[in-house]
């Protein structure tokens, strides 16, 4: 049973619970519009509310402060503690300019003993309204100010009935009236006010609440969706690296199992060839043994390459002559791609600068592309290796080939470990690139296109840059 095999078991062994999986975005999505929307609902509402009580307690004080005014500077004090024993027209003419401020649709005037000595309605002087909570209150020394909109079917009190029919929302008021010397209430006023303009205002203002409520709830769930929405995202790859790791740990547990049982009898059978080799042999049998040494040392690298998942982190850094590195691999491989009639050239730039990693580790790592380029084109092709500095990576590596090129839905699985395209690989190659060069602080892009071919470009730190940890 191959490895691949294995930990392919050891996923069925898994639970199937994907229907009871905790789904981050879609709960956020729904909560946190919820929770947004009855936020930014409730604060208009709230906010309406004391926008309309305070302007019109504001607008009902002003007006008491302007009747209180009158009252004094006419002294007509005597009017409200005189009647009914005294009529003093020059008191009424001071409420019925009362009558007449703007806005203002009915005046009432009451003595201490909720009596009405004064209305703009004279059917209604010299009643008593001994059942008026609002009254009661005034005659405690408090402002009582409350609105309200006009239902002509059903009327809470027979003044609305003579309202004009453009008339929807009013403002009533009993204004207390205090005696100069002893501050004792001895009247009250009641007006009935229309504010429109008041009443504009106030519809102006909530709109605004409500449009900035808007707003700020749209701006607010934006904000928190990001956040999540960004936070989710590195959750999944960081759960993505850590399977990849736990995998990889496998193959570096198995590649050390597999190294220690496969090299003595690979040394074994390299060396028996090689022996061969130095004799005299038939051009066929030396064709066939040559044929034997390079599939031992095909062997070889593919331990190695599973031995590369185990080595520690930071193993003999040193300043790598990049260039070189392409060169000498190139020269290694040009055997075989002129056998497979596949060309090669080299597209350098001069005077780059060193970069940090280790020179045998590179050489495997560009191999490991070479060798993926020439499987992609079993009827030839080109391969180009092309190195230039970069002012933000450093130096950026590309190997290209001119394959066929893979299918957009299988480019994003290039990087998961066994993932593989070829009958005989390990699915390995491209994987073991990206985790030692994110090791050394770079970062590796891989782009295809089917028709036209692969490139694998390689961002590499220079030497004395100290790396950074790859982000998820």
């Amino acid at each position: 049973m191959t490895l691949h095999s294995l930990l392919t078991a050891d996923d069925r062994r898994q639970p199937r619970s994907g229907r009871l999986q905790f789904n981050l975005m879609r709960w956020f999505s729904l909560t946190a519009l919820l929770s947004v929307a009855a936020v930014s609902i409730v604060a208009a509402l709230a906010l309406s509310a004391f926008l309309t009580e305070r302007m019109i307690r504001q607008e009902a004080a002003l007006t008491a402060g302007f009747v209180r005014s009158i009252v004094a500077s006419e002294n007509a004090y005597g009017f409200f503690l005189g009647y009914p024993k005294t009529t003093d027209p020059v008191a009424g003419d001071i409420f019925m300019h009362m009558t007449q401020m703007p806005d203002v649709v009915r005046t009432n005037v009451y003595s201490p003993k909720r009596q009405m000595i004064w209305s703009s309605d004279t059917p209604l002087i010299g009643r008593y309204f001994d059942h008026n909570d609002e009254l009661e209150e005034a005659l405690n020394a408090a402002l009582v100010v409350h609105s309200g909109i006009v239902d002509r079917e059903r009327l809470p009190k027979s003044e609305h009935r003579d309202f004009d029919a453009g008339v929807h929302q009013f403002v009533e008021s009993y204004i207390p009236i205090f005696d100069q010397q002893s501050r004792q209430v001895i009247g009250v006023v009641e007006l009935y006010k229309v504010p429109r303009d008041l009443f504009d205002a106030i519809r102006s203002g909530e709109r605004l609440i409500w449009l900035a409520a808007l707003a700020a709830g749209l701006f607010l769930y934006a904000a928190l969706f990001w956040i999540v929405r960004r936070a989710h995202w590195i959750i999944e790859r960081q759960r993505e690296q850590l399977i990849e790791s736990e995998a990889l740990a496998v193959v570096g547990e198995m590649g050390s199992a597999v190294a220690h049982g496969l090299r003595n009898p690979l040394s074994s059978i390299r060396s028996s060839a090689e022996l061969a080799l130095s004799g005299e042999l038939p051009a066929d049998a030396r064709e066939y043994t040559g044929d034997i040494v390079a599939q031992v040392d095909r062997l070889e690298g593919w331990i190695r390459q599973l031995l590369t998942y185990a080595r520690p982190a930071n193993a003999q850094i040193e300043a790598v002559d990049i260039n070189a590195v392409l060169s000498d691999t190139l020269d290694a491989y040009r055997h075989d791609l002129e056998r497979q009639q596949t060309a090669c050239r080299l597209e350098l730039a001069p005077d780059l600068p060193a970069v940090r990693g280790e020179a045998t580790m590179f050489g495997q790592l560009i191999g490991s592309l070479i060798a993926n380029a020439s499987e992609a084109m079993p009827h030839g092709g080109e391969i180009v290796l092309r190195s230039r500095a970069d002012a933000a990576a450093g130096v950026i590596v590309e190997v290209v080939d001119s394959g066929p090129g893979m299918a957009p839905e299988k480019v994003d699985s290039v990087f998961k470990p066994f993932f593989t395209t070829k009958q005989k690989g390990l699915g390995l190659g491209l994987p073991l690139v990206r985790r030692v060069i994110e090791r050394l602080g770079g970062a590796v892009e891989f782009t295809s296109e089917v028709g036209v071919g692969t490139r694998v470009r390689l961002y590499l730190r220079t030497h004395g840059v100290v790396a950074e940890e790859p982000q998820a």
